[in-house]
C-alpha cells in the first residue's frame, strides 16, 4: 500500500489513575524525524515511544504528544489519620506540660506537618503499559489516514504516468515523418549548394541523412521514458513497503530523459511533446514528495 507522509491521529482512553490522550501529526520529510512530548510523570517512556514509532513509520516528520489528566480523587493526597491523631494528642500533652490549656489546632498547620498527608499512589507500571497500548492504537489510526491519502496520491501519479506513456507513443508515431522531413530539407540544401542542374550523389545524400538521423535519434530516450513510467506504475501497484525514495529517483531519471529529448528535437510537434512531458513529470514529482 502506498502511504502518504501526511496524517493526523488522536486516541483517548481512561486509565487506572486518570485519562490519557495521544496526538500524532505527520508531514513530509526526507527521513524519519521524531519529536516526542510527554508529561513529566511519564518521561521515562520517551525511548520506548521512539522505538514503537521507528518500528511502524519509515519517513516523515512526526510529532507525538501525550496528555495525562489524573482523576481528582486519585490525585488527592490521603490523610494519615494515625499520624494526624498522634500529632493532635502531642499538642495537648505539650500544653498540659506547660500548664496551659491547649487551644484549637489549626487544621492547615496540622496538614502541613510532614507525614500527615500521603502522596497519591500511582501504579506507574500499569500506566506505562496503558500509555504504550494507546500509542499503538494511535499509530494504527495514523497509518490508516496516511494510507487513504497515499491511495489518492497513487491515483494521481498513475494517471500522470499513463499520460507520459501516451506522449511517448505520439513521439514514436511522429519520428518517421521527422526523419523524412529532415531528409527532404537536406536534399533541398544540397541542391541549393550544388546547383539545380547537377545530379545529386545518392550515396552522399544517404550518408548525410544517416548522420542527421543519428543526431536526431531519440529512440533510446523514448525507451527509457517508457521503461521508467512503467516502473512507476509497477511500484504503485505492487509495493509492499515505503517507495517514496525509489519514486523520487525515477522522477529524476524521467526528467533527464525529457530534457535530452527536448535538446535533440528538430520538430515542433516533438518539442511540444517534450514540454508536455516535463510538465507531467514535475506534477508527478510534487506528489511523490509526499509519499512515504
Amino acid at each position: 500500500m502506498v502511504r502518504s507522509m501526511t496524517g493526523f491521529a488522536r486516541a483517548e482512553a481512561r486509565a487506572a489513575s486518570g485519562s490519557l490522550a495521544w496526538e500524532l501529526r505527520s508531514v513530509n520529510h526526507r527521513y524519519l524525524d521524531l519529536s516526542v512530548r510527554l508529561p513529566e510523570e511519564l518521561r521515562e517512556l520517551e525511548e520506548p515511544v521512539r522505538e514503537r514509532l521507528r518500528g511502524s513509520l519509515a519517513r516523515g516528520r512526526v510529532e507525538a504528544a501525550l496528555r495525562w489528566q489524573p482523576d481528582p480523587e486519585a490525585a488527592a493526597p490521603a490523610l494519615q489519620r494515625p499520624v494526624a491523631g498522634g500529632l493532635a494528642r502531642a499538642v495537648e500533652e505539650a500544653a498540659a506540660l506547660l500548664g496551659r490549656r491547649a487551644g484549637a489546632v489549626d487544621p492547615l498547620a496540622l496538614l502541613a506537618w510532614p507525614g500527615v498527608l500521603a502522596p497519591p499512589v500511582v501504579d506507574r507500571e500499569a500506566m506505562d503499559r496503558e500509555a504504550l497500548a494507546l500509542l499503538d492504537r494511535a499509530v494504527e489510526v495514523l497509518q490508516e489516514a496516511r494510507g487513504r491519502e497515499g491511495a489518492r496520491l497513487a491515483e494521481l501519479v498513475d494517471r500522470r504516468a499513463r499520460e507520459v506513456l501516451e506522449q511517448v507513443a505520439r513521439v514514436r508515431e511522429r519520428l518517421p515523418r521527422v526523419l523524412e522531413a529532415a531528409r527532404e530539407r537536406l536534399r533541398q540544401r544540397l541542391a541549393e549548394l550544388q546547383g539545380e542542374a547537377r545530379e545529386l550523389d545518392p550515396g552522399r545524400l544517404e550518408q548525410e541523412v544517416a548522420l542527421l538521423a543519428q543526431r536526431l535519434d531519440v529512440a533510446e530516450e523514448l525507451d527509457r521514458l517508457e521503461a521508467h513510467a512503467r516502473e512507476v506504475q509497477r511500484l504503485l501497484r505492487e509495493c509492499r513497503g515505503p517507495v517514496g525514495r525509489r519514486l523520487d529517483f525515477l522522477m529524476q531519471e524521467l526528467h533527464r530523459e525529457a530534457n535530452t529529448l527536448s535538446a535533440k528535437s528538430a520538430d515542433l510537434v516533438v518539442s511540444r511533446a517534450a514540454v508536455d512531458l516535463k510538465v507531467l513529470i514535475e506534477q508527478m514529482r510534487e506528489q511523490v514528495q509526499n509519499i512515504e
